[in-house]
């Protein structure tokens, strides 16, 4: 996914615009981008940040641009944000989400002869389609509305123009918005804890489908949103920074009760140290530990300058190399002792068994005792670029192993309690070289995060896509 940030102030912006921005550098590798709005028109600036940092690419360009409103994106795919000089004006648009029928889009508009200009390692960019999809209305709102009629996926995203910054979170609620204020100053953010350090406190979370116009005299709702969600569950397990709230439920306390209900499980294992994979899996082991009363080690350091996340890159080469290269094991907590290694997830295995497990067995530790934070990933995200297909899954690698195929019926391989899932975790755990595997289920996790369950996207998890009806209908009702 990506992470978006909007402002809007009185004065001028760009400097708190650089620094939102920067608060969402986890969320994606590929590309940053600013456009700022000020008495001499629009300012863009976007820079390729697969090897190197937003603050070190935007940090002289931030100085020689200014305004009073203005947005920005960390991407994980698309150049953005992207300009258009409209029948409504000019505007800048920034997305945060995926189309799963970009292409027939795309195509129904090659006929009607509009043509595309931006590229995307994707093909057609996202975001230049959701703006020339949105400008074929008779006006903005309208046009906004319509781009959510005809997507299949999810897609917020912030809109700059003379008015203000538009605010738009997908009609699903998948990915989250909040609104901040602080004086002489609105923002719109992806993570709230971009807030924080700024001085902004939050005064809005939006709702699925809601528009808002912030701009320097305050908030405005163009749309009210609908009351069905369901916002992405991962947000909480992984994706999220730990200082960041989402629907109000803090990210690092969610964690910490992942670990603590997995040590439940564990209650009578004998082990000496408790761990986790850095950066996400700390948080879920400190749980761990807290309720296992086992001490809480390091034997992984990240090291953190100039390595991100190794989920998000596109390539599996470049994941294998950064997994490969950020984590630095410690013999001397290693050697003879027997260790829990807390994750958030297993998706490919690859990296855990051959960047992780083997550097703790090359440093002679006892046992290996792996604890995942969330349930087997079973089903591909529609709405995110990470995993893409089935075959990339363990999980699914593990069933078809055992099935001879891939199984028709996963009923029995989406049940803890059965046979056949028991079976699957073995397989899982002797084909990355654990001593013991286990993963949280479904309730825990759904208890951890301490919403309701229909308000939770859990489809990477069961396969069950929630279209939220009536979302269409309800985000239509004027406020």
């Amino acid at each position: 996914m990506s992470g978006i940030f909007g402002v809007t102030a009185k004065g001028d912006c760009s400097e708190l615009l650089y620094y939102g921005v920067d608060y969402h550098s986890h969320l994606g590798t590929e590309y940053g981008g600013v456009a700022i709005l000020g008495e001499d028109g629009f300012k863009r600036q976007i820079h390729n940040i697969s090897q190197s940092q937003f603050k070190s690419k935007f940090f002289e360009d931030i100085k020689k641009i200014s305004g009073n409103k203005g947005i920005g994106v960390i991407s994980d795919l698309d150049e953005q944000p992207i300009y258009q000089n409209s029948k409504f004006g000019p505007f800048c648009i920034v997305t945060n989400g995926h189309l799963e029928n970009a292409d027939l889009l795309a195509d129904k508009m090659f006929k009607k002869g509009i043509t595309f200009s931006e590229v995307s390692k994707g093909g057609i960019n996202m975001t230049e389609l959701i703006a020339k999809q949105l400008v074929q209305e008779d006006d903005l709102i309208s046009g906004i509305e319509k781009v959510f009629d005809n997507i299949d996926g999810a897609c917020s995203l912030l809109l700059l123009n003379k008015d203000g910054v538009y605010a738009i979170r997908d009609r699903l609620g998948y990915s989250p918005l909040v609104i901040g204020k602080k004086d002489g100053a609105y923002a719109v953010t992806t993570e709230n804890s971009a807030f924080i350090n700024l001085g902004f406190e939050v005064v809005k979370y939006l709702a699925p489908g809601e528009i808002v116009l912030i701009n320097e005299d305050g908030l405005v709702s163009k749309r009210s949103g609908n009351k069905d969600m369901q916002i992405c569950s991962f947000l909480w397990i992984y994706t999220g920074f730990p200082a960041s709230s989402y629907e109000g439920v803090n990210v690092e306390v969610v964690r910490e009760r992942c670990g603590g209900f997995l040590a439940e499980k564990d209650e009578g294992l004998d082990i000496d140290v408790v761990s986790g994979v850095p950066d996400s899996g700390t948080s879920h082991a400190l749980g761990y530990a807290m309720k296992s009363g086992k001490p809480f080690r390091r034997p992984l350091i990240k090291y953190t300058p100039g390595y991100g996340r190794s989920y998000t890159p596109s390539t599996q080469a470049m994941r294998d190399l950064i997994a490969t290269m950020k984590l630095i094991p410690i013999r001397e907590i290693v050697e003879g002792n027997s260790i829990v290694v807390c994750d958030d997830s297993i998706v490919r295995g690859t990296q855990l068994k051959n960047f992780t497990v083997k550097k703790l067995w090359d440093c002679r530790a006892r046992e290996v005792h792996v604890r995942i934070a969330c349930p087997p990933l079973m089903f591909p995200c529609k709405f995110n670029l990470s995993t893409r297909s089935i075959s990339e899954l363990a999980a699914r690698r593990a069933i078809c192993a055992l099935e001879g195929c891939d199984s028709n019926d996963l009923g029995d391989y989406l049940d803890s309690n059965t046979e056949k899932y028991r079976k699957m975790v073995s397989w899982i755990a002797k084909d990355i070289d654990v001593t013991t595997l286990e993963y949280q289920t479904l309730d825990d996790t759904v208890k951890a995060i301490g919403l309701p369950r229909e308000r939770l996207c859990l489809s990477c998890w069961n396969g069950v896509q929630s279209q939220c009806k009536g979302a269409k209908e309800n985000s239509r009702s004027s406020v």
